[in-house]
């Protein structure tokens, strides 16, 4: 059999390796660090104004889910600084629980760690890459570190570090570190990063997502100095803190054919039955069993030494067998009370509504929609209405088309409940459509978190809560909007009753006052008419919403 030789430019056979080991000595690993730098864009570093935004983002997830973890009121302090030449510093500080020095390099300087990613319960933060790309991005565009100030109580010293990312290993190159003084602050972390970027103000801006963020989190105060020095606050609105959300263990539903291999490998568990009733939840002996039964795999066997035969069919079996839902006591939701509060906060309107949805599960997950509307009042009349999306409280500001919650208002039929819609658009009218998803893993369609896959049990419970918000709005129009429009009619009409009356009076001879009370009574009558038609149909309208 001919060897495969390599040749030169010139077509002449090279003598020695061939081509398979030539390539064999240009190939080697290569570490996550390595490959998001050159694929930043993936992780939402792919212009500088957002940029920007996904540096504060990541740093005020971290410091929230710290917060809430330690079930204290959070409270942010956020600073832009522009020092020249698209060049921006950004602080940002809260009251957290500090982080210990020893972990300090590996949260900010490694990709790919942290405590989430393993954990199936609600939280801001999955991936463990948020903060360190950030700090990578900053690193690539500018050469500086970032820093950190951390402490952990009272009675403990408090850190200061500047780290590097060493993206060949995706670990950490602690350049400074040293005991501080930070007499100000009980416990928390301050972190700064520089990084070449671009402030706008607007839509999709740092101000703009702030904003969203103490929509959706009312029991946090935020203060904002923006590049232009302008101090912005967000005050708390309420004093009550979101729930703390319970680990739970994978639902069987939830889990593929490999990873199912792989947990049987790994179990602590000494018999099949063991592992099934302990990695999984809603397991009872009898529902191992049942699933075993239907496996032909016995019960007693060591779940490491069950063949592949065996454990695709214990995977058919698992999709065969009615289990009970996963407990939902993993999930955060606003609440419709809370949410409603934030939405008046920050949003002047004259007519607010909040739908939660009961619990539902997709791919073995569970996970809540709420949906809210703000209506009327400062909100642009001519345009199509604002949609604010939501995943665990996080605003979600880019890729709105291809986001489930975008598609879930488009295909809502709103013409039934009295804004104006074109077929496959967003319906138009003076409101604002708010979509927030709750679940222990959001099914985001990038590493940059930006948008919400499409599930058709995601898409359906989003669409079955913004009709709920929809009768409730179009209740509101029957009854508000077009009783007062009519009113502005009359009044309208009124103001010409003097003239028309002394026209015909010329005409018919009649005395002016007295077609002048005709006129006017005529009116009254007319009015009230119309008022009690448009109650008898908000009354037909309730009493098909109780059916």
């Amino acid at each position: 059999m001919a060897q495969t030789k390599l040749v030169d430019e010139k077509g002449n056979v090279k003598q020695g390796r061939t081509i398979a080991e030539e390539l064999a000595t240009k190939q080697r690993e290569i570490s996550v660090s390595e490959f998001f730098l050159k694929n930043r864009h993936l992780l939402g570093f792919d212009n500088p104004k957002k940029a920007l935004l996904t540096a504060v983002k990541e740093a005020c997830d971290n410091s929230l889910d710290a917060c809430e973890e330690m079930k204290i009121a959070p409270e942010l302090k956020i600073i832009i600084e522009s020092i020249g030449d698209d060049r921006y510093k950004v602080m940002v500080e809260d009251n957290g629980p500090g982080i210990v020095k020893e972990q300090v390099g590996r949260v900010f300087g490694k990709l790919l760690y942290g405590s989430k990613f393993h954990r199936l319960k609600c939280s801001r933060g999955q991936q463990g890459v948020g903060i360190s790309a950030s700090a990578m991005y900053g690193q690539l565009t500018t050469g500086k570190p970032i820093k950190v100030w951390t402490k952990i109580s009272p009675k403990k010293p408090s850190y200061y570090f500047e780290l590097f990312i060493d993206t060949r290993k995706n670990e950490p190159n602690i350049t400074k570190q040293e005991e501080i003084e930070w007499k100000d602050k009980e416990h928390g972390v301050k972190l700064e990063i520089e990084l070449e970027a671009k402030y706008t103000k607007g839509k999709q801006s740092v101000d703009d997502y702030l904003k969203q963020v103490a929509i959706a989190n009312p029991h946090t105060r935020i203060v904002y100095i923006t590049p232009e020095k302008e101090v912005m606050e967000f005050p708390s609105v309420t004093k009550q803190m979101p729930k703390e959300p319970k680990e739970i263990r994978p639902h069987p539903y939830g889990v593929e054919l490999g990873m199912l291999m792989k947990m049987l490998k790994e179990t602590k568990a000494n018999t099949v039955s063991g592992f099934l009733q302990t990695d999984f939840c809603r397991v009872s002996p009898a529902v191992a069993a049942e699933i075993a039964q239907k496996a032909m795999v016995d019960l007693k066997s060591k779940p490491a030494k069950v063949e592949a035969h065996q454990v695709e069919a214990m995977y058919k079996a698992i999709q065969g067998t009615k289990i009970m839902s996963p407990p939902t006591d993993c999930l955060v939701p606003i609440g419709e009370e809370v949410l409603e509060r934030g939405l008046k906060k920050e949003v002047a309107a004259e007519f607010y509504t909040a739908v939660t949805r009961p619990p539902a599960v997709y791919r073995g997950n569970p996970f809540v929609i709420e949906t809210a509307i703000a209506y009327g009042g400062s909100l642009e009349t001519d345009e199509l209405v604002r949609v604010m999306r939501f995943a665990n409280r996080v605003p979600l500001l880019y890729q709105q088309s291809a986001c489930a919650s975008y598609s879930a208002v488009v295909e809502t039929m709103w013409r039934n409940y009295g804004l104006g819609q074109s077929r496959g658009a967003l319906p138009a009218g003076p409101a604002l459509v708010l979509v927030h998803m709750s679940s222990v893993w959001v099914p985001f369609t990038s590493e940059a978190k930006e948008a919400i896959a499409s599930y058709p049990e995601i898409i359906h419970e989003m669409k079955l809560a913004l009709q709920e918000c929809g009768r409730r709005l179009g209740l509101y129009i029957r009854k508000n909007i077009r009783a007062r429009e009519q009113k502005e009619r009359v009044n309208l009409f009124e103001s010409y009753i003097p003239e028309l009356a002394d026209s015909l009076s010329r005409l018919s001879g009649e005395k002016k006052d007295s077609i002048e009370t005709s006129l006017n009574r005529m009116l009254k009558k007319s009015m009230k008419s119309i008022i009690s038609n448009a109650m008898s149909g908000i009354e037909t309208d309730k009493k098909g919403e109780e059916k």
